[in-house]
């Protein structure tokens, strides 16, 4: 019998969904065990029916629920909700999804203040109201999806490499439970570690000294950290060089910025980064702001809007 396959996009940027297309030929092997019966991206399939007659968001059932994005407003809810009633496992696809992504950095200020950006210029007057008329109500924040519903697996990345994304729905195909990297990416980062306490206050990327060049082998370049750059890859989860390991930022000499999200779900990456400035002789008011730390979890009431000028 052939399985089937749900997926939806909620407050994302289809990144993830290009990554399920970059499985290339081992889209097919997927596409020889189970269907896609809904995913908005690539098919038609209209939430109210194909004449929009409908009164309530239809999903049709499934065996495997993917989702994309994290929660955002009311439409994001509803059909993140659907989707759980309709489909036996669901998993969280990429870092919107499991942690809140860059949409979550929202969470630092409240939904009037994002309203009032969005739709207020210097040279415009200000609006009686906010656009309502078939626009979906705002939620309080940008939720991953884990706050509102149940979810089965997640596959963080932004977007996730497409060697997990197979080797998750291959698993989930074949009844068995995914196994994906748990480690840091600095668990597999081949760069070499010259010792810690040498470097006091972090400095700008593009700053000299040499920090490494595409000709240098990286096992020869020193760990970014190490010399003061702000490298997220101490409490970042691995996996964004695939079955390759090697991290890509790392590959093209640049800091990791942090998107697979913190190594534990649970995890908190701006405690674990201060703490790993710390543990490496950097001094933490070195930083210059550190809701960036959180640039791709602020889900999670992690990020919330500042009071009375502080951060959050």
């Amino acid at each position: 019998m052939t399985a089937k396959i749900a997926e939806e996009w909620l407050n994302s940027c289809s990144g993830c969904e290009i990554a399920i297309v970059d499985m290339g030929q081992r889209l097919l092997d997927i596409l020889d065990k189970a269907e896609f019966v809904h995913i908005p991206v690539l098919l038609d399939h209209k939430y109210l029916g194909q004449l929009g007659d409908g009164r309530h968001i239809e999903i049709p059932e499934a065996d495997v629920g993917i989702i994309s994005g994290g929660i955002r407003n009311e439409e994001h809810l509803e059909v993140a909700q659907e989707m759980r009633s309709k489909c036996r496992t669901i998993a969280a696809l990429g870092t919107c999804a499991t942690h809140g992504g860059i949409p979550a950095l929202t969470n630092a200020y409240h939904t009037d203040a994002v309203l009032e950006r969005y739709y207020s210029t210097e040279t415009t007057d200000k609006p009686d109201h906010w656009p309502d008329d078939g626009v979906p109500a705002c939620l309080d924040a940008c939720y991953a999806l884990d706050e509102k519903i149940k979810v089965d697996i997640y596959l963080p990345g932004c977007p996730p490499h497409p060697d997990h994304v197979y080797a998750a729905l291959a698993a989930l195909l074949e009844g068995t439970t995914p196994v994906l990297p748990a480690r840091s990416v600095c668990d597999t980062c081949p760069t070499m570690r010259a010792g810690k306490g040498q470097l006091k206050q972090l400095r700008r990327f593009l700053q000299a000294p040499h920090y490494g060049s595409p000709q240098e082998p990286l096992d020869k370049m020193r760990c970014l950290l190490e010399q003061g750059l702000l490298c997220m890859g101490p409490v970042t989860r691995a996996g964004c060089g695939g079955d390759k390991t090697t991290p890509r930022c790392i590959a093209a000499r640049v800091p990791c910025r942090g998107c697979y999200g913190p190594v534990k779900q649970d995890g908190n990456q701006l405690l674990d980064m201060l703490n790993a400035l710390a543990s490496n002789g950097i001094e933490i008011g070195s930083l210059p702001e550190h809701p960036s730390l959180l640039r791709f979890s602020g889900a999670h009431r992690l990020l919330r809007p500042a009071r009375q000028g502080k951060e959050s």
